[in-house]
């Protein structure tokens, strides 16, 4: 196949942690998705397409992710809280080089999970899993200056921050700068 790339599709994974569970996105997830991403300060550090900030649960668990997912970019995961099996949280994976074996994780909590360190966990066993698992060599997390709990979650994950992007990104308030974190293989050791 000469002149042809081969799309890798991203792996299928779910992993688990004390706390939580981290597993693709199904249809029947499509209102705690829609839950966690029409909370005003989530919206205020995602790049939202739609004017309104409302993004189609349905089409986020479903449509979108198996797009993601086929393409080879990423995927879409829930967190679910093991103590009463609630989705509380989105985690999705895109930018995947699969030369340099990179991906970038991105997520967003509901706001009765804030505060708990669900996040970091979740971040933390999904970056492991797939540098262990699946043969990634790095993740990266991007996070906008101002966005402290991002921030904190970064930290609290193992991730190390690596430098600025000047206006690299884009918010509900406009064109941001973002931070890169990092965690690669060496960070298991």
């Amino acid at each position: 196949m000469i002149g042809q790339v081969a799309i890798r599709r991203f792996p299928a994974l779910t992993v688990s942690t004390p706390r939580t569970e981290v597993r693709p996105l199904v249809a029947a997830d499509a209102p705690a998705a829609e839950e966690v991403f029409a909370d005003k300060q989530t919206q205020r550090w995602l790049p939202l397409a739609d004017a309104t900030g409302q993004i189609d649960g349905h089409a986020w668990c479903t449509d979108l992710a198996r797009q993601r997912r086929d393409a080879g970019d990423g995927d879409h995961y829930g967190v679910v809280r093991r103590e009463d099996d609630r989705v509380v949280g989105c985690l999705w994976t895109r930018r995947t080089d699969w030369g340099a074996r990179c991906t970038e994780v991105s997520y967003a909590i509901a706001p009765h999970a804030r505060g708990f360190g669900l996040a970091a966990e979740a971040v933390d066993a999904l970056a492991i899993a797939l540098i262990l698992e699946h043969g990634f060599q790095r993740v990266e997390l991007r996070v906008a200056p101002g966005n402290l709990a991002s921030r904190r979650v970064a930290e609290k994950a193992g991730f190390s921050y690596e430098g600025l992007l000047r206006n690299a990104g884009y918010a509900r308030g406009g064109r941001v700068d973002l931070e890169v974190w990092s965690f690669v293989t060496a960070d298991l050791h």
